[in-house]
């Protein structure tokens, strides 16, 4: 990251601006719908057999099952470290906690004399979980989303997950489905998990909305099977991880640099942001960086994503917040004096790390809060995850004869004036009715 100029966001054009904050290029775009849309028709063609073609062809497991045998599942914890089921059943508690907290009330009003309006809530029936793949088990995605479906009362939440060439999935992530009540997990990742699970196969069940982040593959299958007839929803549309630091000069240096690398880590195409408004800060993040990079595990993908890490010197305080809005990151950490008086002005980010003892992994792992975010930009129009997406609305209404009475005239007046007759009609045979029962002394 030392290698990385400081851009000084006051002396840049708006394009210039706009370049400064730009996204690492996803994959060739034609190239990578072209082959995921052949992906999902196979699936949706040759089903179990073709998402195992894929998967001895990707992952390099040769499987005659697809479904992970339901022992494995139970048995999970005998296979880690007392530790490590701590620290499991200690972010499970905390999921929980939070996501419980979230849950809707229903509401019931009468908007006129007679006329009843209610909003219910009900979970989703079935819902699929990707949890990604790659170098490292990630046990804190299956806690994000199990949770929340289990906290909704979802019927039939199933998991797929790549396996290694082994044809086995780690046990912290089968604990981790444990803990969530998640009895049926599947052996396949990729475009052809989410095909399957979209449009179902002779093992995968068919389910209503995928969860779940991933590869570009990943969330190019998402959301050609959200636009398909006979698909399923998804959460949200998303890219590579990224972070936004907001500091100014008392922050501590060391702090930022760690936060910046924690996000660099999670691979080659992710993207680390500073934005400061004193250079002699930067400078020393820059150091830091050097210095703690050299000692990380994953220093080789941390030094990748480095390429695309960005430093950005501003005029002041809000002049960050004006660049962190244009950002809108996934992970914005504000590490300032009297960092909680910047939230009103800071109005898109996924999740908000606020003060220096809030780093992102807490917000990853254990604090409480989804990790599961909007990348590229889409927290201007999307939300973190919450138990609400594993849930739909819907709406009740019940109306006497006097509150049919009381509203019918407005509502044939408007069915007038939109041409629509039969809705009229609708309301005119009621009322006709009921004015004839009362003049004949019957009770409508």
């Amino acid at each position: 990251m030392s290698s990385q100029s400081i851009i000084e966001w006051g002396t840049l054009s708006t394009q210039a601006q706009a370049d400064a904050l730009s996204r690492p290029a996803m994959k060739d775009s034609v190239l990578l719908r072209d082959t995921v849309t052949k992906i999902v028709s196979q699936v949706r063609e040759n089903q179990d057999s073709a998402v195992l073609a894929y998967t001895k062809e990707f992952d390099g497991a040769e499987l005659s099952s697809l479904r992970l045998d339901p022992d494995l599942i139970e048995n999970a914890e005998s296979e880690i470290s007392d530790a490590v089921k701590s620290a499991i059943d200690t972010a499970y508690a905390n999921i929980k906690c939070f996501h419980e907290a979230q849950r809707p009330q229903d509401i019931r009003i009468e908007t006129a004399p007679g006329v009843i309006c209610e909003q219910k809530h009900a979970a989703l029936e079935k819902v699929g979980l990707y949890i990604p793949g790659g170098s490292a088990p990630l046990p804190s995605t299956v806690l994000m989303l199990g949770v929340s479906a289990q906290v909704a009362g979802c019927e039939l939440p199933i998991l797929c997950t790549p396996p290694s060439p082994q044809g086995v999935i780690a046990a912290e992530i089968r604990y981790a489905a444990k803990k969530c009540g998640i009895q049926h997990i599947y052996l396949c990742g990729g475009a052809q998990a989410i095909a399957g699970m979209a449009f179902g196969t002779e093992t995968i069940p068919k389910v209503d909305k995928i969860f779940g982040p991933g590869n570009s593959f990943v969330t190019e299958a998402k959301q050609q099977v959200s636009q398909a007839l006979g698909g399923a929803a998804i959460d949200m549309p998303a890219g590579p991880s990224e972070v936004l630091v907001i500091a100014d000069a008392n922050a501590n240096a060391a702090y930022v640099a760690a936060d910046l690398l924690s996000q660099a880590e999670h691979g080659a195409d992710s993207q680390a942001v500073l934005v400061c408004d004193n250079q002699a800060l930067i400078e020393q993040v820059q150091q830091q960086v050097l210095l703690q990079l050299a000692q990380l595990s994953r220093r080789d993908i941390a030094g990748q994503a480095v390429e695309h890490s960005r430093y950005i010197l501003t005029a002041d305080i809000e002049q960050s917040v004006e660049v962190s809005n244009a950002y809108a990151p996934e992970h914005l950490i504000v590490q300032t004096d009297n960092a909680r008086e910047l939230l009103a002005p800071l109005k898109h980010a996924g999740s908000i790390f606020v003060g220096a003892y809030s780093p992102e992994s807490a917000g990853d792992y254990a604090s409480g809060t989804n990790h599961v975010l909007p990348t590229y930009g889409y927290a201007r129009n999307y939300s973190s995850l919450g138990l609400l997406d594993f849930m739909r609305r819907y709406t009740v209404q019940e109306l006497s004869y006097d509150g049919l009475n009381n509203i019918g005239q407005a509502i044939m007046d408007l069915a007038d004036a939109e041409g629509l007759d039969a809705h009229r009609n609708a309301v005119k045979v009621r009322l006709s009715n009921i004015n004839e029962q009362s003049r004949s002394g019957e009770n409508p």
